[in-house]
């Protein structure tokens, strides 16, 4: 990202071996050739509705400043684990202020996962999906913990 001219960041790292990126179109571009050049297994275009987790992103924290400080928060009753800091809280002030920073911060999946298992977490469940995205990249952060699919009954 850094070797590219525009735009470009790091915007998720999902998975050993799997890391999105967000930023201009054209930076995209190269960076997704130079990714190829470089020996990239695969380096693709994602369609998504916008730079997201970029500084392209910096419009919309003001207006979304402006929305979250008109709600109430409290604090978490069991703790919450935000992609930005990667580590658990239970401050609402935190929490908020965390919101407000993933409009343009990566999102540090694996490093959330790995911060979950040192914490004595040991089992996940997707809730809402069909268990081969999210599932699928906590089996590859660690092959020691219990992944479900949560599938609610008709």
């Amino acid at each position: 990202c850094e070797r590219i001219d525009g735009i470009v960041v790091a915007a998720n790292y999902n998975c050993p071996g799997q890391l999105v990126i967000s930023g201009s179109n054209a930076a995209i571009g190269e960076a997704i050739e130079a990714a190829k050049e470089s020996g990239a297994r695969r380096a693709l275009e994602i369609p998504v509705g916008g730079a997201f987790h970029s500084p392209l992103m910096e419009p919309a924290v003001e207006s979304f400043k402006a929305v979250i400080s008109t709600m109430d928060f409290n604090d978490a009753n069991i703790p919450v684990y935000q992609n930005v800091t990667t580590i658990a809280t239970q401050n609402a002030a935190i929490i908020k202020e965390n919101l407000i920073k993933q409009i343009t911060s990566p999102v540090k999946w694996t490093k959330s996962i790995q911060q979950m298992i040192a914490d004595g977490i040991d089992g996940f469940v997707e809730v809402g999906g069909k268990g081969k995205v999210l599932m699928g990249m906590v089996r590859k952060i660690s092959r020691e913990v219990e992944v479900s699919l949560w599938q609610e009954e008709v």
